[in-house]
């Protein structure tokens, strides 16, 4: 798929949680959404199975786009000549975050959780984030590519 199809969706998946997500992906209309539901619904998958969180508490915390090598093919025409088609594909990179480990600091912190679709207004503590223990190398720690 071409990265300006695919940034349509991400654009709207951004910041929304798990099962948000797999809901909005659900029921758009696009023909990017299934490759992106698969996706999304693996590195939950990988989440949950290698670090042993909860699917209710992870959100999207940041997902990119892009872009790939182009597959050119020839399509042979009418008397002789060749015409080549080419097809984009992207590299899409999707980072969950454990919202539930922030969740405590942000109990005892002076600010409530306004809204979580957002996430980026809140503070990083650096023994809290979730990204800065980066087991699989780029990408994050549960980066899928």
């Amino acid at each position: 798929m071409s990265t300006n199809k695919a940034r349509r969706v991400i654009d709207k998946i951004r910041g929304r949680s798990y099962e948000e997500t797999l809901m909005v992906l659900e029921l758009m209309p696009y023909q990017t959404c299934y490759p992106l539901f698969k996706l999304v619904y693996s590195a939950a998958a990988n989440a949950i199975h290698n670090m042993g969180l909860n699917e209710s508490s992870l959100i999207i915390s940041k997902v990119e786009v892009n872009k790939g090598t182009t597959v050119k093919k020839l399509k042979p025409r009418a008397q002789g000549p060749s015409y080549p088609i080419k097809r984009p594909t992207c590299h899409i990179t999707i980072l969950l975050k454990d919202i539930s480990v922030n969740e405590e600091y942000y109990k005892r912190s002076k600010y409530a959780i306004l809204c979580l679709k957002n996430p980026g207004w809140l503070k990083k503590n650096k023994y809290t984030d979730m990204t800065r223990y980066n087991i699989c190398g780029i990408g994050g720690l549960w980066g899928k590519k």
